[in-house]
Protein backbone atom coordinates (compact mmCIF):
# COMPACT_ATOMS: atom_id res chain seq x y z
CA UNK A 1 0.00 0.00 0.00
CA UNK A 2 1.16 3.57 -0.81
CA UNK A 3 -0.01 6.99 -1.31
CA UNK A 4 -0.59 8.39 -4.59
CA UNK A 5 -1.02 11.48 -3.61
CA UNK A 6 1.84 11.79 -0.92
CA UNK A 7 3.71 10.20 -4.42
CA UNK A 8 3.12 12.96 -6.36
CA UNK A 9 4.07 15.76 -3.44
CA UNK A 10 7.27 13.95 -3.06
CA UNK A 11 8.05 14.04 -6.98
CA UNK A 12 7.11 17.28 -7.15
CA UNK A 13 9.44 18.80 -3.70
CA UNK A 14 12.16 16.69 -5.59
CA UNK A 15 11.57 18.17 -9.13
CA UNK A 16 11.62 21.66 -7.40
CA UNK A 17 14.59 20.96 -5.56
CA UNK A 18 16.17 19.74 -8.66
CA UNK A 19 15.68 22.72 -11.04
CA UNK A 20 16.65 25.55 -7.90
CA UNK A 21 20.16 23.36 -7.61
CA UNK A 22 20.36 24.82 -10.95
CA UNK A 23 19.03 28.17 -10.89
CA UNK A 24 16.69 27.85 -13.27
CA UNK A 25 12.79 28.89 -13.64
CA UNK A 26 9.93 26.70 -14.82
CA UNK A 27 9.70 28.25 -17.81
CA UNK A 28 13.50 27.78 -18.94
CA UNK A 29 12.27 24.16 -18.23
CA UNK A 30 9.31 24.16 -20.19
CA UNK A 31 10.83 25.25 -23.04
CA UNK A 32 14.16 22.96 -23.03
CA UNK A 33 11.90 20.13 -23.17
CA UNK A 34 9.26 21.06 -25.39
CA UNK A 35 6.42 21.88 -23.98
CA UNK A 36 3.99 24.18 -22.01
CA UNK A 37 5.06 25.89 -18.87
CA UNK A 38 1.71 24.96 -17.77
CA UNK A 39 2.73 21.13 -17.47
CA UNK A 40 6.26 21.61 -15.96
CA UNK A 41 4.09 23.43 -13.03
CA UNK A 42 0.85 20.75 -12.78
CA UNK A 43 4.07 18.48 -12.50
CA UNK A 44 5.99 20.51 -9.21
CA UNK A 45 2.33 21.42 -8.34
CA UNK A 46 1.85 17.79 -7.41
CA UNK A 47 -1.47 17.63 -8.41
CA UNK A 48 -1.98 15.30 -11.17
CA UNK A 49 -1.01 12.59 -12.49
CA UNK A 50 2.51 12.69 -13.49
CA UNK A 51 3.19 11.55 -17.28
CA UNK A 52 6.35 9.17 -17.14
CA UNK A 53 7.74 10.41 -20.82
CA UNK A 54 7.85 13.88 -19.34
CA UNK A 55 9.25 13.12 -15.72
CA UNK A 56 12.15 11.19 -18.23
CA UNK A 57 12.98 13.81 -19.88
CA UNK A 58 12.59 16.25 -17.35
CA UNK A 59 15.23 14.44 -15.22
CA UNK A 60 17.30 13.48 -18.48
CA UNK A 61 17.28 17.48 -18.97
CA UNK A 62 18.72 18.26 -15.77
CA UNK A 63 21.24 15.23 -16.13
CA UNK A 64 20.33 13.29 -12.51
CA UNK A 65 23.04 10.51 -11.89
CA UNK A 66 21.13 7.09 -12.69
CA UNK A 67 20.75 5.86 -9.69
CA UNK A 68 18.78 8.95 -8.85
CA UNK A 69 17.34 8.70 -11.66
CA UNK A 70 15.62 5.04 -11.32
CA UNK A 71 14.17 6.27 -7.55
CA UNK A 72 12.64 9.27 -9.01
CA UNK A 73 11.21 7.13 -11.99
CA UNK A 74 10.18 4.40 -9.34
CA UNK A 75 8.48 7.44 -7.62
CA UNK A 76 6.90 8.81 -10.83
CA UNK A 77 5.15 5.18 -11.04
CA UNK A 78 3.96 5.00 -7.41
CA UNK A 79 2.22 8.31 -8.30
CA UNK A 80 0.39 6.78 -11.37
CA UNK A 81 -1.61 4.52 -9.35
CA UNK A 82 -5.17 3.98 -8.78
CA UNK A 83 -6.21 2.97 -5.34
CA UNK A 84 -9.28 1.03 -4.80
CA UNK A 85 -10.84 3.75 -3.39
CA UNK A 86 -10.97 5.33 -7.24
CA UNK A 87 -13.47 2.76 -7.81
CA UNK A 88 -15.90 4.21 -5.11
CA UNK A 89 -15.02 8.18 -6.23
CA UNK A 90 -18.33 9.05 -6.42
CA UNK A 91 -20.30 6.86 -3.25
CA UNK A 92 -17.83 8.53 -1.44
CA UNK A 93 -17.21 11.76 -2.14
CA UNK A 94 -13.82 12.87 -3.42
CA UNK A 95 -13.46 13.98 0.25
CA UNK A 96 -13.53 10.71 1.47
CA UNK A 97 -11.87 9.81 -1.44
CA UNK A 98 -8.75 12.18 0.00
CA UNK A 99 -8.37 10.83 3.02
CA UNK A 100 -8.52 6.94 2.08
CA UNK A 101 -5.72 7.94 -0.28
CA UNK A 102 -3.82 9.56 2.59
CA UNK A 103 -4.50 6.80 4.88
CA UNK A 104 -2.98 4.30 2.06
CA UNK A 105 0.72 3.22 3.50
CA UNK A 106 0.99 5.49 5.96
CA UNK A 107 3.45 4.15 9.16
CA UNK A 108 1.59 6.92 11.72
CA UNK A 109 -1.80 9.32 11.63
CA UNK A 110 -2.78 11.71 14.47
CA UNK A 111 -6.56 12.74 14.59
CA UNK A 112 -8.15 15.48 16.13
CA UNK A 113 -11.90 15.35 15.95
CA UNK A 114 -13.82 18.31 16.66
CA UNK A 115 -17.93 17.87 16.69
CA UNK A 116 -17.91 13.71 15.17
CA UNK A 117 -16.67 10.45 16.26
CA UNK A 118 -13.79 9.19 14.14
CA UNK A 119 -14.24 8.32 10.55
CA UNK A 120 -12.13 5.26 11.02
CA UNK A 121 -13.17 3.53 13.88
CA UNK A 122 -17.23 3.92 13.24
CA UNK A 123 -19.62 1.05 13.55
CA UNK A 124 -22.25 1.06 10.60
CA UNK A 125 -25.38 2.65 12.46
CA UNK A 126 -23.30 6.09 13.31
CA UNK A 127 -21.99 6.21 9.74
CA UNK A 128 -25.17 5.80 7.67
CA UNK A 129 -27.03 8.25 10.24
CA UNK A 130 -24.21 10.73 8.70
CA UNK A 131 -24.27 9.88 5.30
CA UNK A 132 -28.60 10.34 5.36
CA UNK A 133 -27.55 13.71 7.07
CA UNK A 134 -24.74 15.13 5.25
CA UNK A 135 -25.85 14.14 1.52
CA UNK A 136 -26.76 16.84 -0.95
CA UNK A 137 -30.27 17.16 -1.80
CA UNK A 138 -31.33 15.16 -4.67
CA UNK A 139 -28.59 13.05 -4.07
CA UNK A 140 -29.05 9.26 -5.60
CA UNK A 141 -25.84 7.14 -4.98
CA UNK A 142 -26.10 3.77 -3.14
CA UNK A 143 -25.84 4.07 0.71
CA UNK A 144 -24.47 0.27 0.86
CA UNK A 145 -22.01 1.05 -1.73
CA UNK A 146 -21.08 4.29 0.82
CA UNK A 147 -21.27 1.96 3.89
CA UNK A 148 -18.73 -0.23 1.89
CA UNK A 149 -16.59 2.50 0.86
CA UNK A 150 -16.05 3.66 4.55
CA UNK A 151 -15.53 -0.10 5.42
CA UNK A 152 -12.78 -0.43 3.11
CA UNK A 153 -11.27 2.99 4.88
CA UNK A 154 -11.18 0.89 8.30
CA UNK A 155 -9.14 -2.08 7.04
CA UNK A 156 -6.14 0.33 6.72
CA UNK A 157 -5.83 -0.55 10.73
CA UNK A 158 -6.35 -4.23 10.34
CA UNK A 159 -3.13 -4.58 8.09
CA UNK A 160 -0.53 -6.62 9.79
CA UNK A 161 1.89 -3.63 8.47
CA UNK A 162 -0.67 -0.70 9.03
CA UNK A 163 -0.30 2.83 11.00
CA UNK A 164 -0.08 3.27 14.49
CA UNK A 165 -3.41 5.43 15.10
CA UNK A 166 -3.57 7.80 17.85
CA UNK A 167 -7.09 10.18 17.71
CA UNK A 168 -8.02 12.72 19.91
CA UNK A 169 -11.77 13.30 20.12
CA UNK A 170 -13.16 16.43 21.88
CA UNK A 171 -15.77 16.05 24.01
CA UNK A 172 -18.12 18.53 22.46
CA UNK A 173 -18.26 15.49 19.52
CA UNK A 174 -19.18 13.22 23.04
CA UNK A 175 -21.49 15.47 24.01
CA UNK A 176 -23.28 16.70 21.46
CA UNK A 177 -25.10 14.05 19.09
CA UNK A 178 -23.97 13.78 15.65
CA UNK A 179 -26.12 10.47 15.54
CA UNK A 180 -29.32 9.04 17.80
CA UNK A 181 -28.24 8.60 21.16
CA UNK A 182 -28.74 4.79 21.17
CA UNK A 183 -26.43 4.62 18.33
CA UNK A 184 -24.57 7.28 20.12
CA UNK A 185 -23.96 4.36 23.64
CA UNK A 186 -23.24 1.83 20.94
CA UNK A 187 -20.59 3.77 18.77
CA UNK A 188 -19.09 4.71 22.86
CA UNK A 189 -18.68 1.48 23.65
CA UNK A 190 -17.02 0.32 20.57
CA UNK A 191 -15.10 3.02 21.30
CA UNK A 192 -14.21 1.68 24.45
CA UNK A 193 -13.37 -2.31 23.07
CA UNK A 194 -11.26 -1.06 20.20
CA UNK A 195 -9.18 1.30 22.82
CA UNK A 196 -8.64 -1.98 25.47
CA UNK A 197 -8.32 -4.45 22.62
CA UNK A 198 -6.10 -3.07 19.85
CA UNK A 199 -2.58 -1.91 21.54
CA UNK A 200 -2.01 0.41 18.12
CA UNK A 201 -5.05 2.51 18.46
CA UNK A 202 -4.91 5.02 21.41
CA UNK A 203 -7.84 7.73 21.89
CA UNK A 204 -8.17 10.41 24.41
CA UNK A 205 -10.59 12.65 24.82
CA UNK A 206 -9.79 16.61 25.06
CA UNK A 207 -12.56 18.13 28.01
CA UNK A 208 -14.00 21.43 27.25
CA UNK A 209 -12.87 22.54 30.34
CA UNK A 210 -9.01 21.74 29.29
CA UNK A 211 -6.31 24.27 29.49
CA UNK A 212 -4.59 24.16 26.53
CA UNK A 213 -0.81 25.61 26.50
CA UNK A 214 -1.13 29.50 25.28
CA UNK A 215 -4.66 28.48 25.22
CA UNK A 216 -4.26 27.08 21.49
CA UNK A 217 -7.50 26.39 20.81
CA UNK A 218 -7.70 24.77 17.38
CA UNK A 219 -10.29 26.01 14.89
CA UNK A 220 -10.89 22.47 12.94
CA UNK A 221 -10.49 18.80 12.82
CA UNK A 222 -7.22 17.80 11.61
CA UNK A 223 -5.30 14.79 10.50
CA UNK A 224 -1.58 14.16 10.49
CA UNK A 225 0.89 11.44 8.28
CA UNK A 226 3.36 9.99 8.61
CA UNK A 227 4.84 7.10 6.51
CA UNK A 228 7.41 4.89 5.95
CA UNK A 229 10.12 6.50 3.64
CA UNK A 230 11.37 9.55 5.71
CA UNK A 231 11.90 11.22 2.87
CA UNK A 232 8.06 11.01 1.74
CA UNK A 233 6.73 14.69 3.54
CA UNK A 234 5.06 14.67 6.86
CA UNK A 235 1.71 15.80 6.00
CA UNK A 236 -1.04 17.69 7.26
CA UNK A 237 -4.49 17.59 6.83
CA UNK A 238 -7.27 19.68 7.58
CA UNK A 239 -11.31 19.39 7.24
CA UNK A 240 -12.81 22.17 6.69
CA UNK A 241 -16.62 22.97 6.03
CA UNK A 242 -16.23 23.25 2.32
CA UNK A 243 -12.97 21.70 1.45
CA UNK A 244 -10.05 19.77 2.98
CA UNK A 245 -6.19 21.73 2.69
CA UNK A 246 -3.64 19.19 1.98
CA UNK A 247 -0.36 20.88 3.49
CA UNK A 248 3.50 19.25 2.60
CA UNK A 249 5.09 22.61 3.42
CA UNK A 250 7.52 21.94 6.26
CA UNK A 251 6.88 25.34 8.16
CA UNK A 252 2.93 24.59 7.60
CA UNK A 253 2.67 21.01 8.98
CA UNK A 254 5.10 22.00 11.93
CA UNK A 255 2.27 24.25 13.27
CA UNK A 256 -0.38 21.27 12.80
CA UNK A 257 2.32 18.64 14.70
CA UNK A 258 2.66 21.39 17.64
CA UNK A 259 -0.65 22.36 17.78
CA UNK A 260 -1.41 18.52 18.24
CA UNK A 261 1.15 18.07 20.76
CA UNK A 262 0.09 20.89 22.89
CA UNK A 263 -4.22 19.24 22.73
CA UNK A 264 -2.20 15.57 23.70
CA UNK A 265 -0.92 17.52 26.78
CA UNK A 266 -4.37 18.98 27.51
CA UNK A 267 -6.32 15.69 27.08
CA UNK A 268 -6.85 13.16 29.31
CA UNK A 269 -4.89 9.62 29.71
CA UNK A 270 -5.91 6.92 27.46
CA UNK A 271 -7.12 4.55 30.31
CA UNK A 272 -9.24 7.86 31.86
CA UNK A 273 -10.43 8.21 28.31
CA UNK A 274 -11.73 5.11 28.21
CA UNK A 275 -13.01 5.32 31.17
CA UNK A 276 -15.11 8.82 30.56
CA UNK A 277 -16.83 7.35 27.47
CA UNK A 278 -17.62 4.09 29.32
CA UNK A 279 -19.59 5.87 32.02
CA UNK A 280 -21.21 8.12 28.94
CA UNK A 281 -22.32 5.60 26.91
CA UNK A 282 -23.97 3.92 30.26
CA UNK A 283 -25.78 7.70 31.09
CA UNK A 284 -26.85 7.83 27.78
CA UNK A 285 -28.57 4.09 28.35
CA UNK A 286 -29.76 5.69 31.37
CA UNK A 287 -31.24 8.51 30.13
CA UNK A 288 -32.94 6.67 27.31
CA UNK A 289 -34.47 4.10 29.62
CA UNK A 290 -35.72 6.73 31.75
CA UNK A 291 -37.11 8.84 29.29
Amino acid sequence: MISPLVRRRRLAQELIRLRDGQGHSSAHVATAVGVSRQRISELENGRVVPNLDLVAKVLKYFAVPEEQWRQLMAIARDAQERGWWATFNEEMGTRQALYADLEAGASEIHEYQMVYLPGLLQMQPYTEARILMDRPDGATYSLARALEARAGRQLVLERPDGPAYEVIIDELAVRRYAAPAPVIAQQLDHLVVVGHERPAITIRVLPLAAEIRQHAVPRSAFFTYRYPDPQDPVVAAVDTVTDDLVLTDETDVNRYLDLYARLQEAAMSPGDSLDYLAATAEEIRRTIHNG
